[in-house]
């Protein structure tokens, strides 16, 4: 499993992200780091997707694809998303506070519909 705890710590900041897959019989075929992380953090339930993958061999395909099909960020696309975040959670004050006060009115007007 190696050191699942980035992943609890994520799971606890975002919630569970990508389902666990099982079989009809709650066999477990992907997703054993996530349970993991999720028992650690005492959840007593996790999404789940259902297949039929009857046979071990089926199990072990839908496994490594899953595994195949994740990918990390290059360098670049790391920088980029950094780049990115810290624009986002470094707005000028003047935008943070016209964002809040579109939001309040949005919230405040929301439901509200035309009687024409």
């Amino acid at each position: 499993m190696g050191d699942i705890s980035t992943l609890a710590e994520s799971m606890r900041s975002f919630g569970q992200i990508s389902p666990i897959v099982i079989t009809k019989k709650n066999v477990l075929v992907a997703g054993g780091r996530r349970l993991e992380a999720a028992r650690s953090l005492g959840w007593k339930s996790i999404r789940a997707v259902e297949v039929d993958a009857v046979d071990e061999l089926l199990r072990l395909q839908y496994e490594v694809e899953e595994n195949i099909q994740r990918r990390d960020f290059s360098a670049e696309e790391a920088a980029d998303a950094s780049k990115r975040l810290y624009r986002l959670q470094n707005r000028p004050l003047l935008f943070r506070i016209i964002a809040a006060i579109i939001a309040f009115f949005k919230r405040l007007f929301g439901g509200a519909r035309s009687l024409g």
